[in-house]
């Protein structure tokens, strides 16, 4: 092929298309859309988004709501796993080879997801890096509270799990919280949560208002005192 002048301008040209077209790919865009491979829905409170045992062939991402990520064991014992509000992922495990689902989503209060299939996820994930950084911030931030949550089951007493789980849901340590918890959490769902009994929920969030930790005023106020039990000493 004969050499041309002009040769490398045009290929300087092509890389600088292909970086401005990374530039505009918008991973919230992408995941607000409804595409090929892409769909969103509507869950009202209770709604299954998917059941345990259930193929496992698309990830999903939470627009708004709340969804909570429960277990069941074969003798139908539920405990709840995780909370997971707007701006997360879940049912990633089809990106490993999962089959079937090991747990079941549910909406907390009424939610819209994205459900992006497992074939579509991938694509965007090789072909969009601005995608894979997001993702990959998602799955480093869920790998760390896992770990955090398993620590706090072993060795933390459940007066304390509860104290953490308030100050998670009320966005303590993120930017404006603590805020207020408006989505209506029962008791009993606390009570899955941190592994213990209805009645002691009850008996420490009446202890938590009573020393002025937490108030009720329409919503549940978690005040940044609540600290002071998950960093007490019980030793």
């Amino acid at each position: 092929m004969a050499y041309t002048p002009y040769a490398h301008v045009r290929a300087e040209r092509v890389v600088v298309a292909k970086k401005k077209a990374q530039l505009a790919f918008d991973p919230q865009a992408f995941l607000a859309t409804v595409s090929h491979g892409r769909s969103v829905a509507t869950y009202r409170k209770n709604g299954v988004v998917f059941q345990q045992a259930s193929p496992s062939d698309a990830v999903f991402y939470i627009q708004t709501g709340k969804i909570k990520i429960v277990v069941a064991s074969k003798q139908g014992k539920e405990a709840v796993v995780a909370l997971l509000g707007p701006g997360d992922f879940f049912g990633e495990g089809c990106l490993i080879g999962q089959p079937l689902r090991l747990s079941t989503a549910k909406a907390l209060l009424e939610s819209e997801v994205t459900r992006v299939g497992k074939a579509e996820m991938i694509r965007v994930l090789h072909a969009e890096p601005t995608f894979g950084e997001l993702f990959i911030a998602h799955l480093l931030t869920r790998n760390s509270r896992v770990e955090e949550d398993l620590v706090d089951q072993l060795f933390n007493s459940s007066e304390k799990r509860l104290a953490r789980t308030l100050l998670l849901l009320a966005n303590f340590g993120k930017e404006g919280g603590p805020q207020p918890i408006t989505t209506p959490i029962s008791q009993e769902t606390l009570a899955e949560i941190i592994g213990t009994t209805r009645p002691r929920v009850s008996h420490f969030m009446n202890k938590f208002r009573k020393l002025g930790f937490i108030t009720y005023n329409g919503h549940l106020q978690i005040h940044s005192s609540l600290l002071s039990v998950v960093l007490r000493d019980d030793a």
